[in-house]
């Protein structure tokens, strides 16, 4: 490998692995930091690939397309962490890549997941790994019902788990959930969702984004609430513990660290996901340097920006049929702005764009959120 450079001179070309709209709205943000961005997936017309300079369509293990892929760029991330661990380890003897194969296996496997998070000092829920029926009842005993089931890898937006509340729910659960082994969690009774956005740059500098609170519908994000309306010590703690995440991971770029607000005010960890996350859209209009310029400034080599709210903020997912009717709408208020994702089919589910409104600060009450909603 040829030593690269860092900070990265304007027009070196940054590597991508994935196509979505994460991809897209980093690769836009490169743009504007002087940079190129090469797409890698194995689909094409990916909405990441309408807005780079080059492409490669190709398996995550074609070990030669990645090699011609390394040779052509001067570092590699990640828009997703569904790329296989293998695909980093092929690509980093050859190029940087930011995040690297470790960050990358912890956070797409849920077993390695809780167990980091254990020992970087985020409470999880009690969990255990299952891999036979009987041990999936012996866990059920341990822990108790209700209790989430879910696959070790590849779910998201509520795929791959099942809620168990009664015992004769665990057979159906444990045959339709695979790959196996699967991961069995305590159902947790949380008051809100949270999460928290960190950066952290080559040089170990670590910057947080305000502590978001988020609603799901369908178990896909619909809105989130910057600041989230929890006690300071509460979204303090969601920082702090966001930041010590990325710092025991060594990460180079941005993570997002989901939470569960329990009523007594206590945190526990849920997910990391180590790239731009859906939370953290709002930053793109509310904030000076966006998650997206974060990340790719801390990809380049260059210093991490700021990550002060100029603007309280609501984020409202488009999805499927149902959000992009509301696109007309939302584009004629002059005051929230619409970001869509270039997809050509707007299917049930899918996420097509986003919409931001602004508010000013310290303004994001319950008469403020009500016209949010009633306008998003």
């Amino acid at each position: 490998m040829s030593e690269t450079r860092f900070p990265l001179p304007p027009n070196a070309t940054i590597g991508i692995l994935g196509g979505g709209q994460l991809g897209r709205m980093s690769a836009l943000a490169a743009a504007e930091l002087g940079y190129r961005c090469h797409i890698y997936a194995p689909q094409d017309d990916e909405p990441a690939m309408l807005v780079s300079a080059a492409r490669t369509v190709a398996g995550y293990e074609d070990e030669a397309a990645l090699a011609a892929f390394a040779a052509a760029v001067d570092v590699v991330t990640l828009e997703f962490e569904n790329v296989p661990v293998r695909t980093l380890e092929i690509l980093a003897p050859l190029v940087p890549c930011r995040p690297g194969p470790r960050a990358l296996s912890v956070c797409q496997d849920r077993l390695q997941e809780k167990a980091f998070l254990e020992s970087a000092g985020v409470p999880v829920a009690p969990w255990a790994v299952v891999t036979s029926e009987p041990e999936l009842r012996e866990a059920v005993a341990r822990i108790g019902l209700p209790a989430v089931l879910k696959t070790t890898r590849l779910g998201y937006d509520g795929r791959g788990q099942a809620v168990l509340r009664t015992q004769e729910d665990l057979a159906p659960a444990w045959e339709r959930l695979s790959p196996k082994p699967l991961i069995l969690e305590a159902f947790v009774p949380f008051t809100q969702e949270i999460s928290a956005i960190a950066a952290r740059g080559a040089d170990g500098a670590t910057a947080v984004y305000d502590a978001v609170e988020n609603q799901h519908r369908h178990h896909i994000l619909d809105l989130s609430f910057a600041p989230a309306r929890v006690p300071e010590e509460v979204a303090a703690q969601a920082r702090a513990h966001a930041a010590r995440v990325a710092e025991a991971l060594e990460l180079v770029g941005v993570l997002a660290v989901e939470f569960f607000l329990l009523p007594d005010g206590r945190l526990l960890g849920n997910e990391i996901a180590p790239r731009p996350h859906n939370s953290g859209h709002w930053t793109q209009d509310a904030c000076q340097s966006s998650q997206f310029h974060q990340h790719m400034r801390a990809v380049a080599g260059l210093p991490l920006g700021g990550t002060a709210r100029h603007s309280d903020a609501v984020m409202r997912n488009l999805v499927g049929p149902e959000g992009m009717a509301r696109v007309s709408a939302l584009q004629a208020q002059s005051d929230v702005s619409v970001h869509l994702y270039g997809k050509a089919s707007a299917r049930p589910g899918r996420k097509m764009g986003h919409a931001n409104r602004l508010f000013p600060l310290g303004t994001l009450g319950k008469e403020a959120v009500a016209e949010a909603l009633s306008e998003l």
